[in-house]
């Protein structure tokens, strides 16, 4: 009931609509961050591997 008087305007907070919308960005926002927390540790790697090859050359 109270759900319903959101989505009419009839009491504040967020509607069905809003949070389902927050929802979907924040799981979006939690996938990007741990596809640039992997992007992260690539490039320190392989900057790393870099590194160690031209020092033994």
């Amino acid at each position: 009931m109270k759900q319903a008087e959101r989505d009419t305007v009839r009491k504040p907070g967020p509607t069905t609509e809003m949070a389902a919308r927050l929802k979907a960005l924040e799981r979006e926002n939690r996938e990007l961050r741990q596809a640039n927390e992997i992007l992260r540790r690539a490039s320190a790697y392989f900057a790393q591997a870099d590194l160690d090859r031209r020092l033994k050359l």
